[in-house]
């Protein structure tokens, strides 16, 4: 309930058909054992009281009496139970019969919501029974009780503002369209579906496609709870095939024909966040009725995965898929831009780090593009103090490897002349030291590229851009940043990506070693033996850290206090509570100090959803305070 997280369940409960007084106990169990489990939204199939399969027996007098006889009961159990459930059965009213969702917590009908599209097509003929549901509320009696009746209606929690369920049945997702449509317009945040659907070949391929892709139009969470097991099978058999997926995504699923149960938690929040930022979202409430009902607040443990990596999928085919296509997204744009402005060159400042590395495949590919020459490209070393062997072995053989012309323009007479400019003393390693040789690294590359009719290709990354690490007008200048959208650690699997589908033995040599050393800009002295004495995870932070705060300030708009609970999850045995809200709060303060270089950004390449370009998704003042945040951060610290 905390933090914008609900945990939903849907249940198949194994049943009798027709059997309302043993189906009723089903129920009352399942219901007890998921509130015991901290399940505040459970949801049953399609007739849940009666089974699906009742076919004319619904007609019978006997079988609606020993249903409503069954909600009764279970009102009466849910007295004790935290827990909002619904609960499939028949209702007939004014001479008529529906097909009913009852919605019920803490003794209390909230509503029944009847459905609206009934199939009469193969092997449904629900027409024969029952009638469409009105949409228009009123109130009706029923299990002893006075409630509303209608389809739009709409189910509040007061405790979790988040939260608003929103019902339909079966059919109702299969119609063109779906009565969640106006349901989620109208502020259901939770679409929760009671249905029987019959299992047959790639029918549950389809369910599943239908159920996600819901979701993600409606930017919502949907609960579907099918029928199972105890459902006669004179002409179907159903699997019990549940799901639940938020905006797009399948979170959980119950294995068709296996135990009937999918639980997990909905982060309503980041609902909300996604309609904020969705202009084409236009709520309508038009003709609704909304119900107010409580639940206690309880913080309880993450279920669901938290990936530590959320911009790096977990499988290794959709990994693999995803590095393709960015590479091919980066290569395009830096073709165009090329062709555009009729460069004779491209040139890339090679250092044998994981950026450079990138930036100078990416050019490759934009030469095979535009059927270009790579010999086009020139790839520029320019060591100084801190530049290691390793590092610029490296950036030789990867040019030598992927046929691009390569030089070396040693910087270090030019800075110590800079230094002498200036008045900087060469043995002070602050950061003037550093800065005046990326500076001069960036002079040299744009006059070169001047020179030769070309232009200079940026290799900073996403991650940089976020935490500031880059020099103003040194580095962080470009005539096009290709990796500009792209965050360390996703830079480090495309670079992988790459050495594992390339079929050059030196060229993966190269590129395991380079991925191997460690992340600097080689600005301070080596070490005695020659090694790298400066690296930027020991200054700044993991970057896998800061990856994931950064994905959920800029994607969701989360804050502080969400963003470390996700992190407590995700990072769960690797890093100490402490270490993660202090690079938390290191984030934040550089995150906010340093958006001026953020503000003029040479352009680059969108990549995926999160984007630090002032022309594209991010725009902030450059001297907005930081204060909001951090408290929200001192506020964690003092419990």
């Amino acid at each position: 309930m905390k933090y914008g997280f609900l945990h939903t369940a849907a249940v198949s409960p194994a049943l009798h058909v027709a059997d309302c007084a043993y189906n009723t106990q089903q129920i009352i169990a399942a219901m007890r054992a998921q509130a015991v489990a901290g399940t505040k939204l459970l949801c049953l199939p399609e007739f849940t009281l009666t089974g699906y399969t009742c076919s004319d027996l619904f007609l019978q007098e006997t079988l609606c009496r020993g249903a409503e006889d069954g909600l009764i009961q279970i009102l009466d159990a849910s007295k004790e139970l935290d827990v909002v459930a619904l609960v499939g059965l028949p209702v007939r009213h004014n001479g008529k019969l529906y097909n009913c969702a009852a919605v019920v917590c803490k003794g209390q009908l909230l509503g029944l919501v009847p459905k609206t599209y009934l199939p009469n097509y193969g092997e449904f003929y629900e027409r024969r029974h029952f009638v469409p549901g009105p949409k228009d509320a009123f109130e009706i009696t029923f299990a002893g009780q006075r409630t509303l009746f209608g389809t739009n209606l709409l189910f509040a929690c007061r405790e979790m503002p988040e939260f608003v369920l929103g019902v339909e049945i079966c059919e109702d997702l299969w119609a063109p369209v779906p009565p969640s449509c106006s349901h989620a317009l109208a502020g259901a945040t939770v679409v929760a579906n009671l249905s029987a659907s019959d299992e047959t070949v790639g029918k549950a391929a389809y369910r599943r496609e239908l159920v996600a892709g819901q979701s993600a139009r409606l930017l919502c969470g949907y609960v579907y709870a099918d029928a199972g097991h105890g459902e006669s099978t004179t002409d179907m058999t159903f699997a019990a095939h549940n799901l639940i997926a938020e905006n797009g995504t399948l979170l959980c699923e119950a294995e068709p024909f296996a135990n009937g149960t999918a639980a997990t938690e909905l982060d309503l929040g980041r609902m909300v966040q996604e309609r904020i930022r969705s202009t084409t979202f236009v709520p309508d409430a038009a003709g609704y009725t909304t119900i107010s009902f409580d639940l206690e607040v309880a913080e309880a443990p993450l279920t669901r995965f938290v990936s530590p990596t959320p911009f790096v999928p977990q499988n290794d085919a959709a990994r693999a898929e995803r590095c393709e296509l960015i590479l091919r997204i980066q290569a395009e744009g830096l073709a165009k831009r090329m062709e555009h402005t009729h460069a004779k060159c491209a040139v890339v400042g090679i250092s044998g780090g994981l950026d450079s590395c990138l930036a100078l495949l990416v050019a490759v590919r934009a030469c095979k593009v535009l059927g270009r020459d790579p010999k086009d490209i020139i790839a520029i070393t320019m060591p100084c103090f801190g530049t290691t062997k390793r590092t610029r072995s490296n950036a030789e053989i990867l040019c030598e490897a992927l046929g691009v012309s390569f030089t070396e323009i040693n910087i270090t007479n030019t800075v110590e002349s800079h230094f002498a400019d200036i008045g900087q003393d060469p043995h002070t390693y602050d950061v003037t030291f550093e800065n005046c040789q990326a500076r001069v690294r960036t002079l040299e590359l744009m006059d070169y590229a001047n020179k030769n009719g070309g232009f200079v290709i940026g290799t900073g990354d996403l991650s940089e851009l976020a935490l500031g690490w880059a020099t103003y007008n040194g580095d962080h200048m470009s005539m096009y940043g290709v990796n500009a959208g792209v965050p360390k650690t996703l830079v480090r699997h495309i670079v992988q990506y790459v050495a594992d589908t390339c079929g050059q033995p030196v060229l993966r040599d190269v590129l395991v070693d380079i991925l191997d050393t460690p992340v600097s800009p080689e600005l301070l002295p080596s070490a005695a033996d020659g090694t790298i004495a400066q690296q930027t995870e020991k200054l700044v932070g993991p970057y896998e850290l800061h990856d994931f705060y950064l994905y959920y300030v800029l994607r969701f708009g989360f804050g502080p206090a969400k963003i470390y609970h996700l992190a407590l999850a995700a990072f769960a045995g690797r890093y100490e509570p402490e270490v993660l809200l202090a690079w938390l709060r290191n984030f934040y303060r550089r995150f906010f100090a340093q958006q001026f270089k953020r503000s003029c950004l040479p352009d680059g390449p969108k990549v995926g959803s999160v984007t630090l370009s002032p022309r594209a998704d991010w725009r902030m003042p450059s001297d907005a305070c930081n204060a909001l945040w951090l408290k929200e951060l001192d506020e964690i610290e003092a419990k």
